[in-house]
């Protein structure tokens, strides 16, 4: 009896210690560190949404939703993209 106390002990103590460390690393894919569309963001925008609620709708704090009203950080805005004067 003392036996199977003992590995029930140890079953539960290792099924512990693997749940606690699968949640710590959950804190690396939290939506705060991940990177917010722009796109979705302009888009969102334009269809009357404020920040607050893309921001709820994507996960993502409001700061970083506010970042993409900003200048053009993507697309055809480099140099070699803008057309010529003819």
């Amino acid at each position: 009896m003392k036996n199977v106390q003992g590995k029930q002990k140890m079953s539960a103590t290792l099924g512990m210690l693997i749940l606690l460390g699968g949640l710590s690393g959950c804190s690396m894919f939290s939506p705060s560190s991940a990177p917010v569309d722009c796109d979705v963001v302009k888009t969102q925008a334009r269809a009357g949404k404020s920040d607050t609620q893309i921001a709820s709708d994507l996960g993502a704090p409001v700061d970083k939703i506010a970042e993409c009203h900003g200048p053009e950080a993507t697309g055809n805005k480099s140099e070699e993209m803008i057309p010529s004067s003819y």
